[in-house]
This record gives structure tokens, sequence and C-alpha cells, in this order.
């Protein structure tokens, strides 16, 4: 701690950007993934640091103009209790449901775990199904600029996205899906939600008259960052999952990931888990 010199908890987004343009900083606001790191001596402090969780407007779930919105601020208990995502999108409320402990939860943000960007962010597996863009706010010429990323393009490698430092991300946003979407989350790990998975999965899309179509599908904890499936989804988009259909999309899942031999798990192990989770989650969605 002694490298801290200067600490604030701003309660407007124009304070935070101010200081953030001005130089280094550390921000905090749930410090689950950030108190490990700097006990651990993988990260440490910036001379100024700056607790966000009291800034106005950064938290909250809502549904403006056709879209869905959720704060950066929101903890993930936030989102696996909320009606709205119950309804409009449960697979995200599912992939909340499996994170880490319930005190963990309670102090999680969703903006916390996205920029965190470890390739097993659980959180941010169904986000790319749902095809999310996270805003991004910095200060410039006395006003907020805010821009916005495509969640897919937002990893670079692990721990590293294209957020600069002078950015804060304030809110991640997806178009409420359709009636007929269908989405599903799994992940695997020593225990059902303690751990850090092994592998995680998305699938979703919309399906009529038994026809998949506009595909999604992310992989966790198989690559360098959490990733889109293109393969996987060119194998899946327009078509019956048919048993063929099925077994050639699991074909093209062991294409699409790169996973690794690590304390955890064996690259074999991780490939095994793709190929069982790809068929299970489609057969589920063959159910509907």
């Amino acid at each position: 701690m002694s490298e801290i010199e200067q600490y604030l908890a701003p309660e407007n987004l124009a304070s935070a950007l101010e200081v953030m343009a001005a130089g280094a900083v550390t921000l905090v606001a749930g410090g689950t993934d950030l108190t490990p790191q700097i006990n651990e001596g993988r990260r440490s402090y910036a001379p100024t640091l700056i607790n966000i969780r009291h800034i106005e407007g950064l938290s909250g779930i809502s549904a403006p103009d056709g879209h869905i919105r959720i704060g950066c601020l929101t903890t993930v208990s936030e989102i696996r209790q909320s009606d709205l995502l119950t309804t409009a999108a449960p697979i995200l409320c599912e992939a909340a449901n499996h994170f880490a402990s319930e005190q963990i939860r309670n102090a999680a943000t969703i903006g916390g775990n996205i920029c965190n960007a470890s390739p097993a962010g659980d959180m941010i597996i169904p986000l790319l199904v749902l095809g999310a863009r996270v805003e991004l706010a910095s200060w410039k010429d006395g006003g907020v600029v805010v821009r916005q990323v495509a969640l897919k393009d937002f990893f670079t490698g692990p721990g590293r996205t294209v957020r600069r430092d002078d950015e804060l991300l304030t809110a991640v946003i997806f178009a409420r899906p359709a009636e007929n979407f269908i989405g599903y989350f799994r992940k695997s790990g020593p225990r059902p939600a303690l751990e850090i998975s092994t592998v995680s999965l998305g699938i979703g899309g919309n399906l009529t008259d038994g026809r998949f179509s506009d595909v999604r599908v992310a992989f966790g904890a198989v690559g360098p960052t959490p990733m889109r499936g293109k393969n996987t989804e060119a194998a899946l988009e327009g078509k019956i999952l048919t048993p063929d259909v099925i077994q050639a999309a699991v074909v093209a899942a062991r294409k699409d990931v790169t996973p690794i031999d690590d304390i955890r798990a064996t690259e074999w192990y991780r490939n095994h888990l793709v190929a069982v989770f790809t068929e299970e989650l489609l057969q589920n969605v063959c159910q509907n």
C-alpha cells in the first residue's frame, strides 16, 4: 500500500475521468480480482487509487430502445436476481449462478469481470453470445467522450484489452434478444461454482421451426482470450439440428479452440470438454 499517494472516491463520472486523463491511476470497485493480484505480486498500485464505487449512474440494469444496458458497477448478484434479465437474457443469469461464491457475487462487478480480461471470465462468455458491446468513456477538451467497442474485439491477450489508460468502461450493452432466442451456458471446474473455469461454453441463436439462425458460440479458458467460435457458428447457421449437423459442429468446435496444458487441466481434457459441452448444449437447444 506504500505506493499509494492519493486516494479518491468521486461521485460523478467527469471528476473520475479528469483525474484519469492526468496520469496513471488504479481503479477499484469490488476488488475481487484486483486484491488477490496485488497480494500475489502480479500487479502494483499506481500513485493514485480511485474508488469508482460511488459514481452516480454506473449501476443498474435497464432496457432503453430495444436494448439491454448494464452499468459497469452492477454486481453479479444483481444480474443473477434481475427479473428483466431472467426474462430477456436467462443465459446471463445462468452464468451468474455459477460465478464464484455468494460473497464474491455480492461484490464483483460486471465491469471488473470484463476488464480483468481473463480467458476464463465467466460473465464474458454469455455476453459474447448476446453480441454485447462495451461503452468506454474518457475526458477530452473539457468534456466526456464515449465510444463503443464490440466485446468480441475488446480482448487482445490474457489480461489485455483495447481500453486505454484514460478510459473507464461504463456499461455493457446488447440488443434485446428475439422472442425465439435460445441460449445456454456451461462451465467445468473442480466444483460447480467456486472455481475458475477449466472450460466454459455458450451457445445461442434464434430457433424457428427447428432451424437455428443468428448463431453465436463463445468459448472460455481454451485460448489466450475469451473467443467467438467462427467455425462452429458457420457449421450451425441456418441449419436444422440433426445428429449430423451437431456432430459437424463438434468437429468445428475443436478447430476453433487452442487449449494448453496448465495446472487446472491438460490440453487433451479441455478439447474433450469442448466436444462434450458443444454436443450437450445443442441437444438442449433441440429439446426446445
